[in-house]
């Protein structure tokens, strides 16, 4: 009897629960999401928040600018600026400065398996077990670089990618005259 009288109890207690879970869930900022889906999702920490996700936030809460994303540049900017409506601001060179887009590389033969790599990469990018080689998954690095200061042996540099048909884009005009016809 106790036993059945136990079950009802915490089938009662979970019908409550089920409900009190609708009725009082908490609903996100959409244009929290609307925000970070323009971030370029490299969780590198170089806007000094931990991730894109709380950067979004930040710029939804009004406690940041949204100039502070040197892996977003001008073009990440300018997509926020016009989401928010507001006017873009030139990159915050603090936070560094847009540079070409890299991938990290692990010379398999100075590799130690030290494994810090590994427990530095925000994205999970580096494969490899403790003393054993490591490598760098190419489809998931983002080029953020959190990787190289822990390396104990250097065996990590960046390497730029290769200009493919889908990653190519125009060159910037570098001369002097430009509007002028010729």
């Amino acid at each position: 009897m106790s036993f059945i009288s136990l079950i009802l109890l915490f089938a009662l207690l979970g019908a409550l629960l089920g409900y009190a879970a609708i009725r009082f869930k908490v609903k996100g900022n959409p244009i929290v999401d609307q925000i970070d889906a323009l971030l370029p999702q490299t969780q590198c920490g170089q806007c000094s928040f931990p991730g894109c996700k709380p950067y979004a936030q930040a710029i939804a809460n009004g406690e940041a600018n949204i100039n502070q994303c040197p892996p977003g540049g001008e073009a990440g900017i300018a997509a926020i600026a016009d989401l928010l409506g507001v006017e873009p601001l030139p990159l915050n060179e603090e936070n560094g400065v847009k540079k070409e887009k890299m991938l990290a590389f692990i010379d398999e033969q100075t590799c130690i398996g030290c494994k810090l790599c590994i427990q530095a990469c925000p994205v999970d990018a580096i494969l490899g077990a403790p003393k054993q080689m490591h490598t760098i998954i190419e489809s998931e690095c983002t080029g953020c670089e959190l990787c190289i200061p822990p390396c104990p042996v250097e065996c990590i540099t960046m390497h730029p990618i290769a200009k493919t048909i889908p990653l190519w884009t125009w060159e910037k005009p570098t001369s002097s005259n430009q509007g002028e016809p010729s």
